[in-house]
């Protein structure tokens, strides 16, 4: 019986017995997309906060004796590992659910737990080092299968509410959520952690997690059909496909045997590879390499949110305005760029604001590179009914290689690293190396496989 309840409590919604009347309806279903979009958007954009303050707290943390860069890179692989799983099962399940309930959980979860952080932060010094570390991984992976509830809500809501003529554009900007997250977390919680210690850092993550969770149920709609509104095709004159009269289980699987969307999937892999690099040990680095205190770095780390949330915004714009639909050559661009400017950032550096130039072109591109693969390529080739289950496929490879990554990068760091006269010297160049190789695979991966990624489901 209770199964029966949550399945119930959480699956799409059915359509509103009391339909808007017809002078109504454009007005209505304007305002009832917009206000959902926005909604979506800024709340996904909170996730991120949530996901993103263990990396400002990284220093303090290892700084305290609290945990060492391996455990860190343990704990940060936790949440990515049971993220990729949870992004490919969930990305499945929400085709089916009621996405504003659905994404409300996930961001309420994981409110929660950064405030458990916080709290057993303020009892450390009487707490085992093993069970902290324990502790946190076991949290911090928790946090990893709420953070999976995020992502597919928000782009089937694109799905659901905008026709696919208008899809390519939002979704550029919904994938400015997550550096809105990083910019926010870069500045307000490094600001929080240096004024009142890295424990408060948890606290405010969750503050803002639990607004964001007010924003979803507040502002978003599970479909316009639970409205009272004809369906997105009716309401945009869109023609009906033959997948839109398919079962949605027949869909996932054909989307399952697509050769293109696992093109897709490895090519993201090697991005997130290089993405988290960046966001991850991006502030360690800069603050060991070249001495720059947290404020200082995080603040350079946080020009490469915002240079994020552009490359995300001109992506689609760029491949089908200046380009003509042509997903191969700004992919192409974007990944030289991105790799070029990745070299300079690890082995050029400099002052400040030229590290703000490298940590900016790169986020820009990178930004451009994966909103082209990992998005407007899998939506061009998926049908409306089946997007949670690409982002599910996609989701899985890139996860589980960002949480290789987060472990390989760890071990690099701490590995190559000695002490001289009682001072931690680091060598970043191995696993500086091993950002720059995943660099170069994430572009042309996709590049020479474009034939299979044409290919329609």
């Amino acid at each position: 019986m209770k199964a029966m309840s949550l399945y119930s409590f959480y699956r799409i919604s059915k359509p509103s017995a009391d339909n808007v009347p017809g002078s109504q309806v454009q007005d209505t279903y304007k305002s009832l997309r917009n206000r959902t979009f926005w909604g979506a958007t800024i709340a996904y954009s909170l996730y991120y906060v949530c996901r993103m303050s263990i990396n400002v707290v990284k220093q303090p943390l290892i700084d305290e004796g609290v945990l060492s860069a391996g455990e860190l890179g343990l704990i940060g692989s936790a949440l990515l590992f049971v993220y990729a799983v949870g992004k490919f099962l969930n990305g499945f399940i929400a085709d089916y659910c009621n996405i504003r309930r659905f994404m409300a959980t996930g961001l309420f979860v994981s409110a929660i737990v950064n405030l458990l952080l916080g709290v057993f932060g303020w009892f450390h010094s009487m707490i085992p080092s093993v069970v902290m570390f324990l502790g946190f991984a076991l949290l911090w992976g928790i946090n990893g299968w709420m953070q999976s509830m995020g992502s597919a809500p928000g782009v089937i809501s694109l799905s659901r509410w905008f026709p696919q003529s208008r899809r390519g554009s939002y979704y550029s900007l919904f994938s400015t959520s997550p550096y809105i997250g990083e910019f926010l977390s870069y500045n307000i919680l490094a600001f929080v952690v240096v004024w009142l210690g890295w424990q408060a850092g948890f606290i405010v993550a969750a503050l803002a997690g639990l607004s964001g969770t007010a924003l979803i149920l507040f502002f978003v709609s599970d479909t316009p059909e639970s409205k009272g509104l004809p369906s997105v095709q009716e309401l945009s004159g869109e023609a009906m496909t033959k997948a839109d009269t398919q079962p949605t289980r027949h869909l996932q699987k054909k989307v399952l045997r697509h050769p293109g969307i696992w093109v897709i999937a490895i090519s993201s892999a090697f991005i997130y590879i290089t993405k988290y690099a960046i966001a991850g040990w991006g502030i360690l680095f800069l603050q060991k390499e070249h001495g720059f205190g947290l404020e200082g770095a995080s603040q350079i780390i946080a020009f490469s949110a915002v240079f994020g949330i552009l490359g995300t915004v001109i992506a689609g714009w760029l491949s089908d305005k200046v380009f003509k639909g042509d997903r191969v050559k700004p992919a192409v661009l974007s990944g030289i760029l991105s790799t070029s400017s990745l070299i300079l950032f690890l082995f050029v550096g400099g002052g400040f604001i030229l590290n703000i130039f490298y940590v900016s072109l790169f986020s820009l591109s990178v930004g451009v590179l994966y909103c082209i693969v990992a998005g407007l390529m899998a939506v061009d080739i998926v049908p409306r009914k089946a997007t949670g289950a690409a982002l599910g496929v996609v989701g899985i490879s890139s996860y589980v290689a960002a949480g290789l990554q987060d472990i390989t990068s760890g071990y690099l760091i701490q590995g190559f690293m000695t002490t001289v006269d009682g001072i931690d010297v680091y060598d970043f160049g191995p696993v500086a190396w091993f950002w720059v190789a995943a660099s170069v695979v994430s572009f042309v991966l996709p590049v020479m496989n474009w034939k299979k990624m044409k290919l329609k489901v």
